[in-house]
């Protein structure tokens, strides 16, 4: 695992989850910025995931009889097809845990510091939404192995996760506060979650040098576990955008931003 992916998985929870501590985001403002990564999600796996993981099946179906040739990309198709649905149903599954903390689901006003009396009760526990969050993290990290042969759409993945976990990483903190964990308590359950990605990218390492005999098959199912996660955080989170399904110029020029940049190459 290089420094980079360690340094992109790690470090912005880290940072953004102890801002808490020195200034609180309103409600409004953390929807906005949830609103935003949604976009982005979502946009980068329809324009970059997506057609990475589809692409180049027929060159990477094993030699065969001409008679054989047209069944294979079909069932190699398929079987992404089944993984990305896969990956939409342990999401799924995840959010009877986390209760959709992913998505903003805090519930927090705007005091200057610290929460409010009536702010601190939250219906909220944190042990599964921990359990479910480093799952979360832990399985979206994977693709980015250094084995696997893809660096630049690796870097896409890694700036979409990024973006994602600025947002989570506040909404986490926030709960802990709302649990009136102590400060040492919350950082340590901070530092846990910033490693279930690094975690996950060891793990993808040691399966895919020791274990599993197609690097490339393994790339392309973890990353379609992968799509069919973002598919279900992206598109909640942007159905949940406005609850009262009004009309907000702002959160669509914060959406429409979010997609425009996924769009760029980094």
């Amino acid at each position: 695992m290089s420094f980079i992916v360690f340094a992109g998985l790690f470090f912005p929870i880290v940072i953004f989850g102890l801002s808490v501590y020195l200034f609180r985001i309103c409600n409004k403002n953390l929807k906005l910025l949830v609103a935003f990564s949604g976009a982005f999600l979502l946009s980068l796996t329809f324009n970059e995931l997506i057609p990475h993981i589809f692409s180049g099946e027929v060159a990477s179906c094993p030699h065969t009889h001409t008679d054989d040739h047209s069944s294979h990309p079909h069932m190699h198709i398929n079987i992404i097809s089944i993984f990305i649905l896969i990956g939409f149903f342990i999401q799924l599954i995840l959010e009877y845990l986390t209760k959709g903390v992913e998505h903003g689901h805090v519930h927090s006003k705007c005091p200057e510091h610290g929460v409010h009396e009536e702010d601190a009760v939250s219906g909220i526990s944190y042990i599964p939404v921990m359990i479910g969050l480093c799952l979360h993290s832990f399985i979206e990290a994977m693709p980015l192995a250094k084995g696997f042969a893809l660096p630049s759409l690796q870097n896409q993945l890694l700036v979409g996760i990024v973006i994602h976990n600025i947002p989570l990483s506040v909404v986490l903190m926030s709960l802990f506060l709302q649990n009136r964990l102590s400060k040492r308590k919350s950082v340590i359950l901070l530092l846990v979650f910033a490693l279930s990605g690094p975690l996950g990218v060891v793990s993808a390492d040691l399966l895919g040098g020791y274990i599993i005999q197609d690097i490339d098959k393994f790339f392309k199912l973890s990353m379609a576990v992968v799509v069919g996660i973002f598919l279900h955080i992206s598109t909640t989170i942007l159905f949940e955008a406005d609850e009262g399904h009004s009309f907000n110029i702002k959160k669509l020029g914060i959406i429409v931003v979010g997609v425009l940049l996924a769009m760029i190459h980094f």
